[in-house]
């Protein structure tokens, strides 16, 4: 365990030490540096703003002061992190609490630790031509996905009957705006509502948690089991480091993130986190990163219901003991 070794070295030095004023008459201080804890980070997708805490806390020194060095890297496969993180390729990835489940039902041994964003982004998005104001109104319209089952559950849950599903695959906008759908479900109301918004469409926003779809923490840094039991005090660096960048967010909006990213449209990405700062927080009481039981119990059994997950209950597929300020 890594305490006990600090412990056991921090004895020897000071044995060393006294040993050393005693032959010399003199106590030099070290200037050296405190080593920093190496942390690989996998994010979910390309740098966007949803991961502008992440890239505030790196430039700002947040991590650093925590005693980490944060190293920041982007999957080629959105369906790599968690696997990666299983096998001991990166120490925390970005990942959803949907697949954190789906990843656990699998066997993978890997614990959500704090939820980034707390909210779902995945909404219903459409445009002005298709006359969709309510839920009601998908009733024989057809509805873009990306095919993935648990977006099928979530219109289901939405739109029990009269609604006609169709896979676009990820080029959902595209399909929304070429008119091959009248809508599309798994676009983010923080991010290609707000692009379509900045783009003079006018789209229309249902969010699923508000029309049926109990709601769920859309995006959670996730840990090994094993690196959640042995190395405890490295995770909870990471996450309060976190919470110091992402509280500068509310002075320096994307800053870091567009630096970091040059590419990235500043526009919308400062747009974006303007519109999820609120849900970057957490709820009144809590912690940073704060996972709510009960909604997380709430949601395992939707997706079980569904057929989604063979896991009936969330024991082990979370925890709250690592966030900052937190024991429990």
């Amino acid at each position: 365990m890594t305490v006990p070794i600090r412990r056991v070295t921090a004895a020897v030095l000071a044995v060393a030490c006294a040993v050393a004023v005693a032959a010399c008459g003199e106590k030099k201080e070290s200037t050296a540096p405190a080593k920093r804890e190496q942390v690989r980070l996998m994010l979910d997708f390309f740098p966007n703003a949803d991961h502008a805490g992440i890239y505030a806390a790196q430039a700002d020194g947040r991590f650093a002061d925590q005693g980490v060095a944060v190293t920041i890297r982007t999957p080629s496969d959105p369906a790599a992190p968690l696997k990666l993180l299983a096998a001991g390729k990166v120490d925390l990835a970005v990942s959803y609490e949907p697949e954190v489940l789906r990843a656990r039902d699998k066997g993978l041994p890997v614990v959500a630790v704090a939820a980034l964003v707390r909210v779902p982004l995945t909404s219903i998005v459409s445009l002005p031509r298709a006359g969709i104001e309510t839920p009601a109104d998908l009733r024989g319209k057809t509805v873009g996905t990306a095919g993935i089952d648990y977006q099928s559950a979530y219109l289901k849950a939405i739109a029990p009957s009269g609604v006609k599903e169709r896979s676009v695959g990820f080029d959902l906008v595209p399909a929304l705006v070429s008119g091959k759908v009248d809508a599309v479900l798994g676009a983010y109301w923080n991010y290609e509502a707000i692009q379509l918004r900045q783009k003079g469409k006018a789209p229309h926003v249902i969010r699923i948690e508000k029309a049926g779809v109990p709601t769920y923490d859309e995006l959670v840094i996730t840990a090994r089991e094993s690196d959640v039991k042995e190395h405890p005090e490295r995770i909870r660096a990471f996450l309060a480091g976190l919470a110091a960048g992402t509280d500068d967010l509310e002075s320096k909006p994307g800053d870091a993130l567009l630096k970091a990213n040059p590419d990235l449209d500043p526009k919308l990405q400062k747009a974006s986190i303007k519109a999820t700062l609120p849900y970057f927080r957490p709820v009144s009481g809590k912690p940073y990163g704060y996972m709510d039981p009960r909604e997380w119990a709430a949601f395992i059994d939707f997706m079980h219901r569904n057929g989604l997950l063979k896991l009936s209950e969330p024991k082990g597929a979370f925890t709250n003991a690592l966030l900052p300020a937190a024991g429990g």
